[in-house]
């Protein structure tokens, strides 16, 4: 059995398939806002980012059971690499219930909340890459807590966004297709921090 697995190199691409699918999420809202045109284009490159990014986790977690001695804890390990495929498939969510609801608009709202996902993909994608080395700690630590403000500025849209599509809003089929976007988009930024945490947890852990 192999010491040591390619954890790390598993985890930088994952990262890296999640900020591609956060830059084709704001591609598509930023084209919604004027034509509905292209969508299947965006969707089709999430849709093949999330596959590739399934099978970098099977891979990840297969390697587990084939490693006799990994970098992190074997369960920091899991929790790192199922957290951060919850970030891509939440982001196929948002488009497919672009797809499916048949949305036809997107708002500065949506398309504010996206950039704010791929803001926090971005930064995931920063903290995974210097996980290799402890003394990448404090800049680490430094990059969970933007995950955090992010995700705080996602609740703060999100809670403007509802609050003018309640009081604006004449027709309810669009309110009610606005509301699970931003719903949707948000929560890409909660995930994001849920992988923040792990990072946390595992440099604290470590370092």
């Amino acid at each position: 059995m192999p010491k040591e697995g390619k954890f790390f190199e598993l985890f930088n691409a994952h990262a890296e398939l999640i900020v591609e699918g956060g830059q084709q999420l704001v591609g598509m809202m930023s084209a919604l806002a004027t034509s509905t045109d292209g969508m299947g284009v965006f969707a089709a490159a999430i849709d093949k980012a999330e596959t590739s990014a399934d099978k970098i986790t099977h891979e990840t977690i297969s390697q587990l059971h084939k490693t006799f001695i990994t970098p992190l804890d074997r369960d920091e390990i899991h929790q790192l690499i199922t957290r951060m495929d919850d970030i891509l498939d939440l982001t196929q969510d948002v488009a497919q219930t672009v797809a499916l609801y048949d949305i036809r608009r997107a708002t500065p709202e949506a398309i504010t909340l996206a950039q704010i996902t791929l803001s926090c993909c971005e930064r995931v994608k920063a903290a995974v890459n210097m996980l290799p080395s402890m003394d990448n700690a404090q800049s680490i630590l430094a990059t969970c807590r933007e995950i955090d403000q992010f995700e705080s500025d996602a609740d703060r849209v999100m809670r403007g966004a509802m609050s003018k599509l309640f009081r604006d809003e004449p027709d309810v089929r669009e309110l009610i297709k606005l509301k699970a976007i931003y719903e949707l988009l948000e929560t890409i930024t909660d995930r994001c921090e849920d992988v923040a945490n792990v990072i946390e947890g595992i440099v604290l852990e470590n370092s």
